[in-house]
């Protein structure tokens, strides 16, 4: 690997919690230190195989990075002197020589709130760097509520989880919501097929006004894909696809190693295309609104069409009819399960990848057997290339809040995480 000069870019650049305005939570009023300004794609590189180790020696950084040691050294100890590090206990592994002192990423060192608004609630969690969730609060919401409204439920969660959680406001980051799509660039919200007063809504300028900090805004599935990569460590250090389950289906996808959003930050409309699979197309050849693609409001509706009589009429309810085994619950279920499976066919024709996960707040335990075991047969028997390769399904690693704490991942992957620029990254200022 080619070592690169540690020249100064503005892209890995983080700055602490710093206030526009007066706020409820501790002493914003002036801007923040710079405190963890990374200088070079090397400081970024060095922070990230960190991080997936969890802990390493120098010397290991040195031989999976390329860099020398000498810079290996140097760029460690100012990260150690930021307080972005730790070191570990000193281990001799020779009779003769220096011992060698390991080095972890300080998950107390920085912090960033999540939120996901769905049509059905706001979910708010507040992460430490490990991703690790140390407040949560959630609103039920009208899917009428007003965006004003909106805005002060948002922040009024964000406000709660720092006032309880006693951390260092210098190093709190930010707030990265994940919204149902489609967005623009800039953090507006668009057609949302499910929340028509929500429509050509500027949330993300709306909530960096309200709350005086960082605010970055993502399709929920490709929140929960950047989640899933940044908690995962190792183990989701590859390509993959995150089938994101909520109150509607979504995708999200991790390629080349980063999360990958499209020109538009618009990647991963998965309900088109199971409504192309499907041949649910109007007149004009726009592909329609799949109501299994809503499991939400699809389950319950699907159960009584096929002869179910219980006492259930939520989708929490008709899940653990499921799970009882209730025939018209269970063919309800494997009703939705081949919808999805056909998209997630798509979408393995279309991007060879060799992991799928599955996850996201609807992706309840009684559903999950039924729907890991028909997208698993789906995407290896009949994709065009099915004999060439095995596509792995499993769980995400993120369990209960996948939306939300993608969406706080989206914070640390725009502060600390290498980046070639191969696909559109989020600023931090």
């Amino acid at each position: 690997m080619t070592e690169l000069t540690d020249t100064p870019s503005r892209r890995h650049e983080v700055r602490s919690y710093a206030a526009r305005r007066p706020r409820p939570w501790g002493d914003r009023s002036q801007p923040g230190a710079n405190q963890y300004d990374l200088g070079s794609f090397n400081e970024a590189t060095i922070i990230e195989t960190i991080r997936l180790a969890g802990t390493i020696t120098r010397t290991e950084i040195s031989e999976q990075t390329g860099l020398t040691q000498q810079s290996v050294s140097r760029i460690l100890r100012v990260l150690l002197e930021r307080g972005l590090l730790a070191e570990g206990a000193a281990e001799r592994t020779e009779r003769l020589g220096k011992p060698r002192t390991p080095v972890r990423l300080r998950a107390e060192a920085a912090h960033a709130a999540g939120v996901l608004v769905d049509p059905e609630l706001v979910s708010v969690v507040l992460t430490d760097l490990d991703g690790a969730v140390l407040e949560k609060r959630t609103v039920p919401l009208d899917a009428e509520v007003a965006p004003a409204a909106l805005v002060e439920i948002v922040a009024g969660c964000v406000d709660s989880v720092l006032a309880d959680s006693g951390i260092d406001p210098t190093t709190f980051l930010g707030v990265g919501v994940a919204v149902p799509g489609p967005i623009t660039i800039d953090g507006q919200l668009l057609d949302l097929p499910l929340s028509e007063a929500w429509r050509n809504v500027p949330l993300r300028g709306m909530l960096a006004d309200r709350l005086g900090c960082p605010v970055v805004l993502e399709k929920d599935g490709t929140a929960a894909a950047a989640g899933e990569q940044w908690v995962g460590r190792t183990d989701r250090a590859g390509d993959f696809v995150y089938l994101y389950v909520g109150t509607g289906m979504g995708s999200g996808l991790v390629l080349n190693g980063e999360t990958y959003r499209g020109g538009s930050a618009n990647a991963g409309e998965f309900g088109q295309l199971c409504a192309v699979r499907l041949g649910l197309v109007d007149e004009s050849g726009r592909p329609q609104l799949v109501r299994e693609c809503n499991p939400t409001v699809a389950l319950p509706e699907i159960a009584r069409e096929l002869g179910y009589d219980g006492p259930g009429r939520t989708f929490r309810e008709l899940c653990a009819a499921t799970g009882a085994g209730d025939p018209a619950a269970v063919a309800a279920a494997q009703q939705i399960a081949d919808v999805i499976a056909l998209g997630a066919v798509a979408l393995i024709d279309l991007l060879d990848l060799p992991l799928l996960v599955v996850g996201g707040p609807a992706f309840a335990p009684e559903l999950q057997p039924i729907l890991v075991d028909t997208i698993d047969k789906a995407v290896n028997s009949l994709p065009t290339a099915h004999g060439a390769r095995r596509v792995e399904v499993q769980h995400s690693v993120v369990q209960g809040e996948a939306g939300a704490i993608g969406a706080a991942s989206t914070i640390f992957h725009a502060s600390f995480a290498p980046t070639v620029r191969r696909t559109r990254q989020h600023a931090i200022s």
